[in-house]
């Protein structure tokens, strides 16, 4: 019985470490020179076009800002490159099904059951242009569990574009 207590938990926190993750991927071109950029300024046209409320937009830039100055970038009117960004959203389904027979983890005697859970699942792109070539000499991009709640949206946030920026510039 304490096996069976230990890998329930066990389960639960594998899953629930799954969930809050942001899987990461990024690509590059690599005839791109990075140590020749220096300074940042936001694709205003291309922000505009993301269609997510002006509050998330708002702190996503306030993390890439915050990321890039770290990194020691700085912000420009005149910058080497420009950042943009794109979102898309969707509804991730789950479905888990448990087999057996007798007393289990449902309330009932017979064969098993199958559970479906859904939870909005979002990608984030964070694209970095060169300002002079205007060509795409980065992209990074993260996906993972959205949330609504408004305590924990900047956390989550913060968190995706953490994560996509850690691998610019390439090394």
């Amino acid at each position: 019985m304490k096996t069976l207590k230990f890998l329930s938990v066990f389960f639960l926190v594998i899953i629930l470490a799954s969930c809050s993750s942001v899987r990461v991927n990024a690509d590059y071109d690599k005839k791109a020179n990075f140590t020749n950029y220096k300074t940042f300024a936001y694709l205003k046209n291309g922000i505009d076009k993301v269609e997510i409320s002006d509050l998330d937009k708002k702190r996503i830039l306030n993390s890439i800002e915050e990321v890039m100055i770290s990194k020691g970038f700085t912000k420009s009117e005149n910058p080497d490159i420009l950042i943009s960004i794109f979102t898309k959203e969707r509804e991730r389904v789950d479905v888990y099904q448990n087999y057996g027979f007798g007393w289990g983890w449902n309330p009932y005697w017979g064969m098993g059951y199958t559970n479906v859970m859904t939870s909005p699942e979002g990608t984030l792109f964070i694209d970095i242009i060169d300002a002079k070539t205007k060509e795409l000499v980065w992209q990074g991009e993260g996906s993972g569990y959205l949330t609504k709640d408004t305590e924990k949206k900047d956390a989550r946030i913060k968190e995706f574009v953490t994560r996509i920026l850690e691998q610019y510039p390439p090394k």
